[in-house]
């Protein structure tokens, strides 16, 4: 008798490993292998939420094919502590461990809706944008400038939700008053603002915040970004630039960003002023004597008038020499790598061309042709002349 209750329970025992080890083999079969998904789709993972909360979630959604096994892989490697909040794109046929691995590594959200304050150098507007999943790309819902009216019913409506990714973007040739106006103006920053930062002190960039950040906070940031960047590239410096103190560099820097918008000719452009520093010529540029005018506050909105040409302020490069005694606006990492390497190059002289970018010239006589080449353009379009050219 004993015998057979032996015989029976080993039996049973074995029966239960390989059930077991089927079980095992099989929930490691449904961790590993291709997931349940036919199309991408987004999840959120909101701040402070749990294993068990978000596997549910995927559950529902349909990423994975039981919220429990989910939750055993997280366990077993480790994995369960390390969610991070925000939007993830999970990809079709993903893997419990590929999904896993997406919501654990952090770093920008990568679908979602999101709202990006775009401070430009005209204007700031917010920018209202949807993941599209099946498109597999951003899609613009709203856009409008705030103060003007009121704001899209979607973007209302969004923002009262609280689904969303914040984002204040600086275009790069903004001043450091505008940024601060314009941070004033966010609505869903807070915090007083006590003073505008040292023009060219701000990195042009884009800022990931979060409703209700504190708007010195994220000066600070910007100022922390830009001050890295000048400290590398101050470093990386061609050994022939005129500049004696990384300053210099960043009031360069700013010319040329404001110059040109096309990253290919910021070397040529800096070049020119490097080559006029060194025969000491003046510098000629008008983006210098607007910002003599605006103090950059603000754009000047029309063309510079022959007596401005002629007024002297620290800022009018057609009557003092050298470089201005701050930058004119916030540049760029392209712009202060131009202006700490600048190409090499014997051209003096640059003006318009008609495509968006500019002629060079070495010589006067050159680069009058080429002005003339530009008038005719301007006449052709129906523009009104020019009353300072660079280099004249």
């Amino acid at each position: 008798m004993w015998r057979s209750v032996a015989s029976n329970a080993l039996t049973l025992f074995i029966v239960v490993l390989v059930a077991a080890a089927g079980l095992l083999a099989w929930g490691r079969q449904e961790y590993t292998g291709p997931g349940p998904l036919a199309e991408a789709v987004c999840l959120r993972v909101e701040r402070g939420d749990s294993l068990s909360v978000v596997s549910r979630r995927l559950e529902e959604q349909g990423a994975v094919s039981d919220a429990r096994i989910f939750r055993i892989g997280a366990d077993y490697s480790d994995q369960a502590a390390g969610l991070k909040f925000g939007s993830y794109l999970l990809p079709p046929r993903a893997s419990m461990g590929d999904i896993l691995d997406i919501l654990t590594a952090g770093g920008q959200s990568t679908c979602g809706r999101e709202v990006n304050y775009r401070i430009g150098v005209v204007a700031a507007e917010i920018i209202l944008r949807e993941f599209d999943a099946a498109a597999g790309r951003y899609v613009e819902v709203a856009k409008f400038v705030p103060g003007e009216g009121e704001a899209p019913e979607a973007y209302a409506e969004a923002a009262e939700e609280g689904d969303l990714r914040w984002r204040v973007t600086l275009a790069e040739g903004v001043t450091s008053w505008q940024v601060v106006e314009s941070l004033r103006r966010a609505e869903f920053l807070q915090g007083e603002i006590k003073e505008v930062p040292p023009e060219g002190s701000l990195a042009p960039d884009s800022y990931e915040v979060a409703r209700g950040d504190d708007r010195a906070a994220l000066l600070a940031q910007m100022q922390d970004r830009q001050a890295r960047i000048i400290a590398e590239l101050w470093a990386a410096r061609s050994a022939d630039v005129p500049y004696a103190t990384p300053e210099e560099a960043m009031v360069m820097a700013s010319i040329v960003e404001k110059e040109t918008g096309i990253a290919s000719e910021r070397p040529q452009v800096a070049s020119v002023f490097v080559n006029r520093l060194a025969q000491g010529m003046r510098l000629q540029t008008d983006p210098t004597v607007i910002y003599g005018l605006t103090e950059g506050k603000g754009v000047l909105g029309r063309g510079l008038r022959q007596s401005e040409l002629r007024r002297r302020t620290d800022y009018n490069t057609y009557v003092i020499d050298g470089l201005p005694p701050t930058p004119i606006a916030n540049p760029g990492r392209l712009s202060i790598e131009a202006a700490l390497n600048p190409a090499e190059t014997d051209y003096l002289y640059f003006v318009a061309d008609g495509s968006g970018g500019h002629a060079f010239a070495t010589t006067l006589a050159e680069h009058n042709r080429n002005v003339a080449a530009w008038r005719k353009i301007e006449a052709e379009r129906g523009m009104p002349p020019p009353v300072g050219i660079q280099g004249e």
